[in-house]
């Protein structure tokens, strides 16, 4: 799993019959596969573990 900030839309197909959208400016939990095709595509970027971002901000507000 890694975690990628979609810089801008893409969608990911794990098999020829099943599309999952990914909006851009947001971050996603992903698998591996997902965020290495949306970063080979420049349409997201790695965040790393221990760097600060939106989920963290999410959780700290629970």
């Amino acid at each position: 799993m890694a975690r990628v900030k979609f810089t801008k839309d893409f969608d990911y197909k794990p098999q020829p019959s099943v599309t999952i959208a990914y909006e851009g400016r947001r971050e996603y939990i992903v698998r591996r596969e997902c965020a290495d095709q949306a970063i080979a595509l420049g349409r997201g970027e790695e965040v790393l573990p221990g760097a600060s971002s939106a989920l963290d901000a999410g959780d700290a507000e629970q």
